[in-house]
């Protein structure tokens, strides 16, 4: 049986997924704080991803490591920085140096949360990101590209939507992944022997969805699950929410600011009309270049 690293056990989503894959793997389980419940077949390895050191002891020994580790939620760069992208790095370094082939690694839909609900897409698109958080993701996917092509490592990006026992709101009728989907996904990109460097998402066969995942399905992904059984209910419940984080696929990240807030209405400025700058600047907005040279002709009479 294979021997699975999970980084970011403790969390909502390992939380998930341990269960749903128990049985299946001898499971590592790795985290900043102490994973609780161990279960047979489970062993912890508490660990930081931003120490190089434990990431090293962590990984040693392994098959294959799912790496949800990290700051999941928008948040100030610095702990982005160190959780995210230090973090990362150190995570497929130490899976380099010790010689660990298989890397899945949980992307986000973040990564390319900037395109607009009405137009679907596939693994191929330009990365989009809607905030630090989803910048953070697009680097962990190109650093797993690099270390495919350059070290050969066996790389599974997850642009993974929302992991829960059922979708809680309007948007995530569209990116929903149930835990026994997600641990489907994670199968293939354990066990596909055809790996080399992969992107593709993490949703279920969701009737309301804006991706084509259709490179999963290639590689032996077949969802079981659809958001559409819970859609009569959630819309029930649902409100009208600001109409530009209603406009794009990474929802209120497209705003957020500091922990998720998206009062922070200036994020997004609108493109002024053609004119519209300089006549502000001659009605007193800013100085323009030829009243600033006035001024200083002023100044030296």
């Amino acid at each position: 049986m294979k021997t699975v690293l999970i980084t970011g056990a403790a969390g909502n989503v390992g939380s998930h997924l341990r269960r749903e894959l128990a049985g299946r793997y001898n499971l590592r389980l790795s985290d900043i704080v102490p994973v609780k419940d161990i279960s047979p077949g489970e062993k912890q390895a508490r660990g930081d991803v931003a120490k190089m050191a434990d990431m090293l002891r962590v990984t040693k020994g392994v098959d294959a490591i799912v790496h949800l580790g990290g700051f999941s939620a928008e948040g100030p760069w610095e702990s982005i920085l160190h959780a995210n992208i230090i973090g990362c790095y150190n995570v497929f370094e130490a899976a380099r140096r010790n010689g660990v082939k298989r890397v899945l690694f949980a992307s986000s839909n973040h990564a390319a949360g900037f395109y607009r609900r009405d137009v679907k897409i596939d693994h191929r698109v330009y990365p989009k990101p809607d905030s630090r958080y989803g910048v953070s993701k697009a680097f962990g996917e190109q650093i797993g590209s690099l270390y495919a092509d350059k070290y050969g490592l066996e790389v599974f990006c997850m642009r993974i939507g929302n992991v829960n026992p059922v979708p809680p709101d309007k948007r995530r009728l569209s990116i929903w992944i149930s835990p026994r989907d997600l641990a489907r996904l994670v199968s293939v990109g354990i066990e596909n022997p055809n790996i080399n460097f992969e992107i593709v998402y993490g949703v279920s066969d969701n009737r309301r969805s804006w991706y084509d995942n259709s490179n999963a399905r290639r590689l032996g992904f077949l969802p079981q699950d659809d958001a559409e059984l819970y859609a009569a209910e959630v819309l029930a419940k649902d409100k009208p929410g600001d109409p530009r984080t209603e406009m794009y696929q990474g929802g209120t990240f497209v705003l957020a600011e500091y922990g998720g807030d998206p009062s922070r209405k200036t994020a997004i400025r609108k493109v002024p009309k053609a004119g519209t700058v300089k006549k502000a600047a001659r009605a007193g907005g800013k100085k323009t270049p030829k009243s600033m040279k006035a001024a200083k002709q002023k100044k030296r009479k």
